[in-house]
């Protein structure tokens, strides 16, 4: 009896739960993507993808041509750094990486590395909203940068209704917005930078059939999104998938 009133509880709690707009995919186009490619981080700019590659000993800064998935360039880094997160400021590219505390700065068309930050903590999604870098690290934070210093300018909690949400991974700044793939889901979610709060989750599992994602691999989950102003369209892809979509976000 006991065992059935807290089960009734825990329904009656997660029914009164916070809720906020469902959308889902749209899928415009499927094109290929490098299935080698751990993908930490995907910029679209000027009709072109910059792609950011992690694991150790694998880890990449990337040009990738768009209709093709033909990578042009690529910068390969020490096997010491594992890549994540890029951001496109101006004519350089920000990469940071996982555990090292590292920023790679790189000029755009040289992929000549110009500078270095070093920061605290862990590094996972990045984006750049015309002034300000956006940072998460796998907690719950969402930390607003500094471009050119890579300084911390204010760290803004990430909330699903009352409750902290964790492991946002890969990002992309869209006016005031910062939508983010959630670690290990087929979840995205749109959040208020100026408040942390997320204002809509996105199911990204129509993509699955389609993904050509390997089976049994469970590191080839949904990571890598990248906005297209001129298109108001969203390119998604995935760790090691052999494919990427242009998609648009629709209600559900």
């Amino acid at each position: 009896m006991l065992r059935a009133s807290l089960v009734f509880a825990t329904l009656a709690l997660a029914a009164c739960g916070p809720t906020v707009p469902q959308e889902t995919v749209e899928i415009l186009r499927i094109l290929p993507h490098d299935p080698g490619a751990y993908t930490q981080g995907l910029v679209f700019h000027e009709g072109r993808f910059f792609e950011s590659t992690g694991t150790y000993g694998g880890s990449s800064l990337r040009e990738v041509e768009v209709e093709t998935g033909e990578v042009l360039r690529l910068h390969a880094l020490p096997e010491d750094l594992f890549g994540e997160g890029l951001a496109m400021v101006g004519d350089r590219l920000i990469q940071i990486t996982w555990r090292e505390g590292v920023a790679l700065v790189y000029d755009v068309e040289t992929f000549e590395v110009v500078e270095t930050f070093q920061y605290e903590g862990n590094g996972w999604g990045l984006c750049f909203d015309g002034s300000s870098l956006w940072m998460t690290t796998g907690g719950s934070m969402l930390v607003e940068r500094d471009p050119d210093t890579f300084e911390v300018r204010r760290r803004v909690p990430v909330t699903l209704g009352d409750r902290p949400l964790f492991e946002v991974n890969e990002l992309a700044c869209v006016g005031e917005h910062i939508y983010g793939n959630v670690f290990q889901s087929d979840r995205i979610v749109r959040i208020d930078k100026a408040t942390g709060e997320v204002v809509a989750e996105i199911d990204a599992t129509p993509l699955n059939p389609e993904s050509g994602r390997p089976v049994g691999d469970p590191e080839a989950v949904l990571n890598g999104i990248a906005w297209d102003p001129d298109t108001n369209t969203f390119y998604l892809t995935g760790k090691r998938w052999p494919t990427l979509f242009q998609v648009r976000f629709i209600p559900r």
